[in-house]
């Protein structure tokens, strides 16, 4: 199967994509979705969409794709019930809570995993498969060559975005629209911070990437293994979904696409494939221009055209029977439904009689309908006269009915479970201090910290840090693994292992079950994305012995959070604002002479250090550091200080600072801790 996922930002746009070709769409109900600023749907309207959908042969996804807190669980409830209610055929997941919540209440209603998981790797996917996803959402950051070795190893769906826009950070793990202005893309309000006119040195828009196109590579992603070819777009005009579905129809089809409408109504200056082709430069940045625009103009009117008028996309069979002297009848089959109308009796023939070429020329005629005569059964007995008026008539009654019969929504069972309740634990009064630094050298041999977490390069290059810290040292797992660095990550957890090393710090999905595997204690980092103690339990459920909240989550709900698994927050340091493949500080030569390390500026002069890890990824900082040595912390069984670029002797002395409760000179952030995120 192969199938082009068209977005629908709401109603126009679900009708250009169906219209235009598109064997699915997917699109959010209100709330609870990673595009909360669209039109979106409404519950009658989620019914209707479907039901237009199904009727037409085309699928629907409803995104329910952002992080929840425990006082939205309820209404969670409410919308999972709502998306059953309407007969969906599939709910994206992102937070493990949805996901809980679906495998408990719906399920028969298949769940795919959200890019906003952040899965990239075979292990990831594997994970997913464990906990009940039948389908995954590849990272855009993966080349077509990683997305294979992915779809070798697994018999899971694989959907792959083809066209459309590039986060600059891999999706899930972005947080500077939050910590910038107070809204989430992990919550679905992302403001596009990046797309400002980010420094570096005189490089213009160092945070901006062209849109994707991979339209031509469907192909070659097909034979790879990706089942789903999916749109971006959820925000964009239905002109757009209809240049970007038919660009795809066309390659699906063998026919030439017209990528010069396609760039016109859209784009950043261009497309780019680094990604898919692995050759990530400076040309995969751009930026909207006024000539941009002035080319969207142009072609709007042509596109709206494409998508004026219905599409016949349903096959149906029919039957027609004439007698002289009994009534006619008409019976219509799309395969499943049956109708069967009955018409005047036709009259003998003084001239020319109905014969099947003409019966076949009246009943063809489904202009305005989404079906289409593929075969006729013709029954005659004498020879009758039917008039084309009569024959029409028959038709439309009979498409009409077969229209309404497929229109029917067939909701899905939900089952009444309640709502997971968990135990109240006291966290001590003092939390116990940990310390992540990215260098050996910050905190060398004697640093008085309950844990020291460190890179797993850096323990590596330093072997010397497992005898100075025994079992207080944390082995902090790269925060992305690319599929080629998989099996070598592998082999490097058992080495530490063997070496005393026995706790790993945990981002994402795939090292989650990659350090499981080799026996590890698991200590969730920031990257899981925590914010309710549904997941929380979840994660615990997968092994963790603890874990970090999201740095996202305000101080009051996590100090609500309930449940046995002890939790921590970041307290101090640069927080990692973004983890992105396509390097901004790179220069004309790539990675050449680079030193792994540079900062961002952004219009208001504000610097964004900037820090490589292993010419993998790169990490954007925030220009001001955190701290909670003066404010209150509630509900934490540990806090760490997240060293980046602090000199030995600043990390001590901050180190120092914390354990005494003092106030930081200088600026500062709370971070989001003491604000309520959107």
């Amino acid at each position: 199967m192969t199938e082009i996922l068209a977005p629908a930002g709401g109603r126009e746009q679900l009708v250009a994509a169906v219209r235009c070709g598109a064997d699915a769409v997917y699109l959010g109900a209100r709330g609870f979705n990673a595009r909360r600023n669209a039109e979106n749907f409404d519950d009658p309207g989620l019914s209707e969409a479907v039901a237009y959908c199904h009727a037409r042969n085309v699928r629907v996804h409803v995104a329910v794709n952002t992080l929840v807190t425990d006082g939205e669980l309820p209404a969670l409830e409410e919308t999972l019930e709502n998306v059953a209610a309407s007969g969906a055929d599939a709910v994206i997941v992102q937070d493990l809570a949805v996901a809980k919540l679906l495998r408990e209440r719906c399920p028969d209603l298949p769940m795919h995993a959200s890019t906003q998981m952040t899965i990239h790797d075979l292990a990831g996917v594997h994970m997913m498969e464990e906990l009940g996803f039948s389908r995954v959402v590849l990272a855009r950051e993966l080349s077509l060559d990683e997305i294979r070795a992915i779809a070798e190893g697994t018999g899971m769906e694989l959907e792959c975005f083809v066209h459309g826009a590039l986060c600059m950070c891999v999706s899930g793990g972005c947080y500077l629209s939050s910590m910038l202005g107070g809204r989430s893309g992990n919550r679905g309000l992302c403001a596009q911070p990046c797309r400002l006119d980010f420094r570096c040195g005189e490089r213009e828009y160092a945070l901006s990437l062209k849109d994707m196109s991979y339209v031509e590579k469907i192909p070659a992603l097909a034979e790879a293994g990706v089942t789903s070819f999916k749109i971006e777009g959820r925000m964009k005009r239905p002109e757009y979904v209809a240049a970007a579905v038919a660009a795809c129809r066309a390659v699906l089809d063998s026919r030439p696409p017209d990528l010069e409408t396609l760039r016109s109504i859209f784009s950043r200056g261009g497309f780019t494939d680094g990604y898919l082709t692995g050759r990530r430069g400076l040309d995969m940045f751009g930026h909207r221009d006024r000539d941009d625009v002035v080319a969207a103009e142009r072609v709007l009117r042509p596109l709206a055209a494409m998508y004026k008028d219905e599409t016949a996309r349903v096959p149906v069979s029919m039957k027609l029977t004439l007698r002289e002297g009994a009534p006619s009848a008409l019976r219509v089959t799309d395969g499943e439904n049956f109708v069967t109308m009955a018409g005047p009796a036709p009259e003998h023939a003084d001239n020319k009689p109905t014969d099947r070429a003409l019966a076949a020329r009246s009943l063809a005629k489904c202009g305005g309908t989404p079906f289409y005569l593929e075969g006729l059964d013709f029954v005659c007995e004498g020879e009758p006269a039917m008039p084309a008026r009569e024959l029409n008539d028959l038709r439309r009654r009979a498409l009409e009915e077969l229209l309404a019969r497929r229109t029917q929504v067939v909701p899905l069972d939900f089952a009444a479970v309640p709502l997971p309740k968990f135990e109240n634990r006291a966290a001590p009064l003092s939390p116990e201090i940990r310390v992540r630094a990215e260098r050996y050298e910050q905190v060398g041999a004697g640093f008085p910290a309950a844990a020291v977490i460190l890179p797993i390069m850096e323990i590596e290059g330093h072997p010397e840090a497992v005898e100075a810290y025994g079992d207080r040292l944390f082995a902090e797992l790269p925060a992305l693994v690319w599929p080629k660095d998989e099996v070598r990550l592998a082999g490097r957890l058992a080495a530490l292992h063997m070496a005393g090393v026995t706790h790993a710090v945990v981002e994402n999905a795939g090292v989650l079950k990659l350090a499981r595997e080799a026996r590890f204690t698991l200590h969730g980092g920031h990257g899981l994305n925590i914010l309710n103690s549904v997941a929380l339990a979840e994660y615990e459920r997968l092994g963790l012995a603890d874990a970090t909240a999201s740095f996202e989550i305000s101080m009051a709900r996590f100090s609500a959070l309930s449940g046995s698994l002890p939790r921590g927050l970041i307290a101090a340091g640069r927080l990692p604002l973004m983890r992105c493949r396509a390097c901004p500080i790179q220069g004309q030569n790539g990675c050449s002479g680079c030193g792994g390390q540079g900062e961002l500026t952004d219009r208001f002069g504000a610097k964004f250090p900037v820090v490589c890890t292993g010419r993998r990824y790169v990490s954007v900082l925030n220009p001001v550091p955190l701290w909670l040595a003066d404010k209150e912390v509630r509900g934490a069984d540990f806090v760490t200080l997240y060293f980046t670029t602090e000199t030995p002797a600043r990390c001590r002395e901050l180190y120092d600072m914390y354990a005494r409760g003092e106030p930081l000179s200088g600026e500062h952030t709370g971070g989001l801790y003491y604000r309520e995120l959107k």
